[in-house]
């Protein structure tokens, strides 16, 4: 059997086989175990639980699908098997290759940056909601909504969410939304939802277009497209993706009873800190009261504080005023000597000034003979070339005056 194995697999392996799920099912161990069939016949099949774990849907009977593999013997039986390494729904691959290229074209434009996500609103004040009107994750989002937030508006923006016109009118919806937030607040959170489907079903939220519409929203956008194992470039451009429509819902509003909860927690804190501050305060109010003691020991203390005060002033009036006291008799006994003194030099240099100015008298001088000459006008006459014949002179001599006529000059 080894032989046949080694033989098929340096032959035929890899091999690709597209066929009819047939008897899927999966072991506790995690392998996963089905038959592939078509027209001509069938291929039993076994996919270990490593791979099943990357599925990103899930197998049904009678699904069309493409599996990926090895061909091998199954030695206890001697059956021929296929190992399943991928498994996707037939048609998927060419998708999922242009989904890749997409998803790396948006991602390098940025689109996808960490730092674009914003956080969503604690409690927002009204949700806005874009899906197809007849889509029941319509339903679930609404149920989940009126059950945790029943107070909170939810405005619905209606698209569809599926075939080609889906991509425009997402576009459409997103847009309107963006405006009448603009204009009036409204939408402080947008769900984007969709149930879940194949990778086809859920192309639309693949377009380009649409991604960057999302990107351009004004506020925290949550998408919630299909189930939790579907992936959408929605959801890499979203500021949360959810994973599912109801999830979606429950993210962006909280339960009421958690909310209560919270203001329960927040009294509770404000409770204990309203405590203590009032602990505080009277603690610092005890150390004041004990350090200012009763007002009467205050008012006493006060009291012999003002007479300690009032005995020091006194004393100080009563030290200064006998310091001056004295001070004044000292210069009162200081004092006669000091004018007696002083009257003497005055008398004596006026003694001296009379001398000085008796030596200066000009009648002293008219005693010893002299006489003093004057003209007509008073005008004193020192030189005979100041006379002329016939001129009326006046003499002063010590004991008066006589008047006198030049005779000749």
């Amino acid at each position: 059997m080894r032989a046949v194995a080694d033989t098929l697999s340096a032959r035929f392996n890899p091999v690709a086989v597209r066929g009819e799920l047939s008897g899927f099912s999966r072991a506790a161990s995690g392998h996963c175990y089905f038959s592939l069939k078509d027209d001509t016949g069938q291929v039993r099949c076994a996919l270990f639980r490593r791979s099943a774990e990357q599925l990103t849907f899930a197998p049904r009977d009678g699904q069309l699908v493409e599996a990926r593999g090895k061909l091998d013997v199954y030695g206890p039986r001697g059956d021929l098997q296929l190992i399943v390494e991928t498994l996707q729904p037939a048609g998927q691959g060419a998708l999922f290759e242009q989904f890749l290229k997409l998803k790396a074209q948006l991602e390098a434009e940025g689109l996808f940056d960490a730092a674009r996500k914003r956080p969503l609103p604690a409690q927002p004040r009204s949700i806005g909601v874009v899906t197809s009107l007849g889509a029941a994750a319509l339903r679930d989002v609404v149920t989940a909504l009126r059950r945790r937030v029943p107070h909170i508006p939810v405005v619905i923006y209606p698209a569809s969410v599926q075939g080609t016109q889906a991509p425009a009118e997402l576009c459409a919806a997103l847009q309107g939304a963006y405006r009448r937030h603009a204009d009036t607040g409204e939408s402080e959170v947008l769900l984007l939802v969709r149930g879940g489907g194949s990778l086809e079903d859920l192309w639309s939220f693949n377009d380009p277009t649409l991604v960057r519409t999302v990107a351009q929203a004004p506020m925290p956008v949550v998408s919630g497209v299909g189930h939790e194992t579907d992936f959408t470039l929605v959801d890499f451009v979203a500021d949360l993706r959810a994973p599912t429509p109801t999830a979606a819902a429950e993210l962006c509003a909280p339960a009421r009873e958690q909310r209560l909860g919270e203001l329960a927690y927040l009294r509770e804190r404000m409770d204990d800190g309203v405590r203590s501050a009032l602990d505080q305060r009277g603690q610092r109010l005890d150390r004041l009261a004990q350090r200012m003691g009763r007002p009467s020991g205050r008012l006493h203390d006060s009291l012999q504080q003002l007479s300690g005060l009032q005995h020091r002033l006194q004393s100080g009036l009563l030290l200064a005023a006998h310091q001056h006291r004295n001070r004044l008799q000292v210069l009162a006994n200081a004092l006669p000597p000091s004018l007696q003194r002083s009257m003497d030099v005055q008398r004596q240099r006026l003694q001296r000034a009379q001398a000085a100015l008796g030596l200066l008298d000009p009648q002293l001088v008219l005693e010893r003979g002299y006489a003093f000459l004057t003209d007509e006008h008073g005008q004193a006459v020192t030189s005979t070339a100041q006379t002329r014949p016939g001129q009326a002179l006046q003499a002063t001599l010590a004991d008066g005056r006589i008047g006198l006529h030049v005779d000749r000059g």
